[in-house]
């Protein structure tokens, strides 16, 4: 049993980032903010789904070949080894909710990968 404010925990760069609010066993959870512009890494996940819901804001997000336009109370949910990149293409903070589920370590692989414009959806 375990409660946690997210007021005790800090954002991987100071304003911003994912902010980890539990890691594993079984899943991580937490809260991600980006600034208008800011983007996070292309990446995928060998074995963990990763699920948003969006509290504030609006979010682009690629994943594989499609783009999202994503906005608050929206549930975006991605499938292990699909490439997704996200940015903040608004002019207001974005902020969502975050999970990752089944917890493993090390399951984060980066990719390299230019945001391009081919196919919009949601």
């Amino acid at each position: 049993m375990a409660v946690i404010n997210e007021n005790e925990k800090e954002y991987r760069f100071g304003d911003s980032g994912p902010k980890y609010l539990q890691k594993g066993p079984r899943m991580n959870f937490g809260v991600v903010v980006l600034k208008p512009g800011e983007d996070f890494n292309a990446h995928y996940h060998n074995i963990m789904e990763e699920n948003f819901f969006v509290l504030e804001g609006e979010l682009e997000i690629h994943i594989d070949d499609e783009i999202f336009h994503c906005k608050k109370g929206d549930f975006i949910h991605v499938e292990p080894k699909k490439v997704h990149y996200l940015i903040n293409s608004g002019d207001t903070d974005f902020k969502a909710a975050f999970m990752l589920s089944p917890f493993q370590e090390k399951d984060k692989v980066e990719v390299d990968y230019k945001p391009h414009k081919k196919q919009l959806n949601g």
